[in-house]
This record gives C-alpha cells, sequence and structure tokens, in this order.
C-alpha cells in the first residue's frame, strides 16, 4: 500500500518514523524536526491512519510489507526505523524479515510479547476494544464541533488526555461535517492481531537478529515494557539496550519529548 508522508531534512542518511495505533507521522513532526539535522526523516501514516489508505487487512506482515514498499520506492536501502508501540511492532516485524535493510531499529515502549490481556493485568494500559467501540459511538452526523464529540467520548472515556489524543483523528470536511481519519471497522476487526505477539520462535532457536545496533525505550509509568520482558527482548535481539524514560507513559514522544530525543542521539551516536 503507499504511504503517506512527511520529509525532514533531506541532508543526511534516511531515519524513519513508524507511530503507533491512533497515532499519525504528524504526532511526531516535533521528533522529526529534532532529528533532521543529522538525518533524513520520513514520518509516516501507517495504513488506515492518517492520510494513507484504508484496507480491511492490518497485521504486522502487511504493516512490514508497507515499509518494504516504502523503502523500495523511495531507493532506501537500508534505514534507522523507530516505532513506537504497535509502530514497533512492525519495525520488529520488518528486522525478522528484512535484517539487512535495518541500520538500526528503536522501539518505544513496545516488547515483542502480546498484550491481548493486558487491559485487564494494568490500570495503566488503554482498553483498546472500549476506545474503538467508543469513537464508533460517536453519531458524525450530529457533530457540529470537536467539543461535540469530545462530549460523546467523555462518557466512555474518562481521560482527557485520551480524548485529545483520539479527537485529533477527528477531520472537518470541506462542507462542514466530521469524519474519523481511522479505518475504525479494520482496527476493531483486526484487534486481536494487532495485540498479538510476533512469532519469533524459529528466530530465537536460531540464537536471535544481529547485525545492527537496537535500543528499547520504556516509559517508567507504563507497562508494555516489564522486567520480565527482558529475557524475551535480548533473546530476540542479543546486544539490545533499554533504557526507561522517566516521568513517562505510553506515549513517550509525547510525554517526554526531549529526554527521548536525547536518548535517540546518543544511541545513534549523532
Amino acid at each position: 500500500m503507499k504511504l503517506h508522508y512527511r520529509t525532514y531534512g533531506p541532508q543526511g542518511p534516511p531515519l524513519l518514523i513508524v507511530h503507533g495505533m491512533y497515532g499519525s507521522g504528524d504526532n511526531w513532526a516535533g521528533i522529526a524536526r529534532e532529528l533532521a539535522s543529522d538525518f533524513t526523516v520520513y514520518a509516516i501514516d501507517q495504513r488506515n491512519h492518517g492520510q494513507s489508505g484504508h484496507s480491511m487487512e492490518h497485521n504486522y506482515q502487511v504493516l512490514r510489507d508497507d515499509l518494504c514498499e516504502f523503502m523500495d520506492e523511495h531507493g532506501l536501502a537500508k534505514a534507522v526505523l523507530i516505532g513506537q508501540s504497535m509502530g514497533g511492532k512492525a519495525v520488529m516485524s520488518f528486522a525478522m524479515e528484512c535484517a539487512h535493510r535495518v541500520a538500526a531499529l528503536i522501539s518505544v515502549d513496545i516488547a515483542p510479547r502480546s498484550y491481548n490481556d493486558l487491559a485487564l493485568e494494568s490500570r495503566s494500559a488503554a482498553n483498546h476494544g472500549k476506545m474503538i467501540d467508543a469513537m464508533l459511538r460517536v453519531d458524525l452526523s450530529r457533530i457540529a464541533s470537536r467539543e461535540d464529540a469530545d462530549q460523546v467520548l467523555r462518557t466512555s472515556i474518562g481521560s482527557d488526555r485520551i480524548r485529545s489524543f483520539l479527537l485529533k483523528n477527528l477531520k472537518r470536511q470541506r462542507d462542514g461535517s466530521y469524519r474519523w481519519a481511522l479505518n475504525l471497522p479494520a482496527l476493531k476487526e483486526n484487534l486481536d492481531a494487532i495485540m498479538d505477539g510476533l512469532d519469533v520462535t524459529d528466530l530465537l532457536e536460531e540464537g536471535g537478529i544481529t547485525g545492527f545496533p537496537v535500543l528499547f525505550v520504556a516509559g517508567e509509568r507504563s507497562d508494555y515494557i516489564r522486567p520480565e520482558d527482558h529475557g524475551l527482548i535480548r533473546d530476540l535481539f542479543p546486544g539490545a539496550q533499554i533504557v526507561t524514560i522517566p516521568g513517562a507513559g505510553h506515549w513517550v514522544h509525547a510525554e517526554q519529548p526531549e529526554l527521548l530525543v536525547k536518548n535517540i542521539r546518543y544511541f545513534l551516536d549523532v
């Protein structure tokens, strides 16, 4: 699938930023600009998000293939890959099949494991099924403003921060009506696949993936990367570094952008 993207600073080696669920490349614009002094940064919209196309197919195989197609289209033989949450699993999936095209890999607050039960295990984790259903219940034909939509979502989603994040996907059209940029039916249909773990059994038996540096960034207030996940991370990516960003939850790039950029620069030695 052809992906929408924005480019920042065409003056260095390529670096791809791959956002998480409900996000878009625009959410990473500030960080992209910070890194653009040393890299040509491509902030992409994954399928079913932002301005990219919609499809009822949404799993890590097709997200991997989308990234491969994107790199081919832009003549990128190799790139630094940064992915957050769903985007982190997408770049991991890419590395599992195309390690020779990865210059470095950075996964932001996501491990290769399954998260299907996380909302049941942790109060800090998002209940994605509940969030998608809440957005689907918004009758867009009756919405005259973003505030109207916020009031509807408030009955199901108490967090002002989460509602604000989700509402970035509510787009006003030329006729004044609103639409979701997200393909909500596809995300709902494929939620189990999105939350599932990557199939790493064969790679673990082969000793994991090597050949490029790997960094996993955890948010201190998030339960997405736990101490018990470190073994699996290092089994799959021997030599992987794992750092924790203080004061950050799952959306590290929004909550602690300066510290995230500092850690990325230190890791990439720029």
